[in-house]
């Protein structure tokens, strides 16, 4: 059976903002990965792992995942903690 999960992707470390943060990925868990012993890469049969689908919300994408019998494990996203401070906290304490 198909299993994949859900989640709203971190923002990398190169982004101050939270522009493009507001999709919803489903993705596929890998699934038997073998070492190449060529070229020592990872490897797997299953081309299913490379797929990586982009939703506007949660509900389309446990829609469509239920739609065609995809077992999912939905992953929420943190709430972020937001401390105002100002400059002059820098030299207060």
């Amino acid at each position: 059976m198909k299993k994949a999960k859900i989640y709203i992707p971190a923002k990398t470390a190169m982004q101050s903002g939270l522009g493009k943060s507001n999709k919803w990925i489903l993705e596929f868990y890998t699934e038997n990965k073998n070492i190449n012993p060529l070229m020592g890469w990872e490897t797997s049969s299953n081309t299913l792992s490379e797929v990586v689908l982009e939703f506007s919300s949660k509900e389309l994408a446990i829609n469509y995942a239920k739609k065609n019998d995809i077992d999912f494990d939905l992953i929420e996203p943190k709430k972020r903690k937001f401390i105002k401070k100002s400059y002059a906290d820098n030299f207060t304490k």
